[in-house]
């Protein structure tokens, strides 16, 4: 459904990149954006073009921008969770060292600016305004995870409004940026994004839920990730929501204990969390947010067909493993 729009974003990615020098800083710039990743945030944002008949050759370069800009965000993620893996292979940081995954990510933010704001003259106010409210945003929920490693009394209220800002307002802000180029109305671009809020929060339930249920193979990451480096997600909280007191001290004994191995603190804490049925109740809190972004389409002012578009790829990502 979306793999014309991927193949088109990859296509042009390769263009841009082979403008950059091969040298420098660049070298992560361009190792990260070949290490693939699915291109959704892009291709929403071309698709969202099309729906309200807009231009995808005034849309490509911000589509390319938006990449970029997410793939930045995961470069310095990496750094400050000293993650082992990102997308199977060595993340920035580790590949080339400390400096130089600020450094790469640093030039990369100023390079999506840059390509977001190429958009035509009538559009630019309104979708660079998006894009920097959206940028402070994702800075601001990765703020609130980080201070979520420290708190002990996190509600899934607060995680739901971590995510919204780390992870789905960049998804709300492509499909949004789609639209504004199509010159779609207030009100469908405001329902637009609301679809891309929900659906992204709903997308960052199952990555938690892959992260511990998915097959590293496939996920791209390491297992338990979110168990060994003792970070809030759905799972840990629902966790403490369920346990008795008994559970809840073991979780946060193994959570704290430095002498298990990875591999041991990852199947303790995974028992206790499966006694809790807690990937059960992970699921209902994603299909609440899912039927959210669905019920956002359902009021767009496009065709029966091009909801049904949305329809599926939201039904897709729903499904996905990686």
């Amino acid at each position: 459904m979306l793999e014309k729009y991927t193949e088109q974003i990859n296509n042009q990615i390769d263009v841009y990149l082979k403008t950059l020098p091969d040298s420098g800083i660049y070298l992560p710039f361009k190792y990260i954006m070949n290490l693939g990743g699915k291109r959704f945030r892009p291709s929403l944002l071309l698709l969202a073009t099309e729906l309200f008949n807009g231009s995808t050759k005034e849309a490509i370069h911000p589509a390319i921008g938006i990449e970029v800009f997410h793939n930045f965000s995961l470069v310095h993620d990496d750094i400050m969770d000293d993650a082992p893996l990102r997308r199977g292979k060595s993340p920035v940081h580790l590949k080339w060292d400390l400096n130089m995954g600020i450094l790469s990510g640093d030039v990369m933010f100023a390079q999506a600016n840059s390509l977001i704001a190429s958009c035509y003259p009538h559009h630019l106010k309104q979708v660079v305004r998006l894009y920097n409210q959206t940028a402070i945003e994702v800075c601001e929920g990765q703020d609130l995870d980080m201070e979520f490693e420290t708190r002990d009394d996190v509600s899934l209220e607060n995680y739901i409004e971590m995510i919204r800002l780390k992870t789905a307002v960049l998804v709300a802000c492509a499909l949004k940026i789609g639209a504004v180029i199509g010159d779609a109305d207030s009100n469908d671009a405001a329902l637009i994004y609301d679809f891309g809020i929900n659906l992204g929060i709903a997308f960052q339930i199952h990555d938690d839920i892959l992260d511990l249920y998915g097959d590293q193979k496939v996920f791209g990451k390491q297992i338990g990730g979110d168990i060994v480096e003792g970070k809030h997600s759905v799972l840990l909280i629902t966790a403490k929501a369920q346990a008795n007191k008994q559970q809840l001290v073991k979780i946060t004994e193994l959570l704290k204990n430095s002498d298990l191995s990875n591999e041991e603190k990852v199947k303790e804490v995974s028992f206790i969390y499966n006694q809790l049925n807690v990937k059960n109740l992970a699921s209902i809190l994603q299909n609440d947010y899912y039927n959210k972004a669905l019920n956002a389409v359902e009021g767009l002012t496009i065709s029966t067909k091009n909801k049904n578009i949305l329809y599926s790829f939201a039904e897709n990502l729903m499904n996905r493993e990686v």
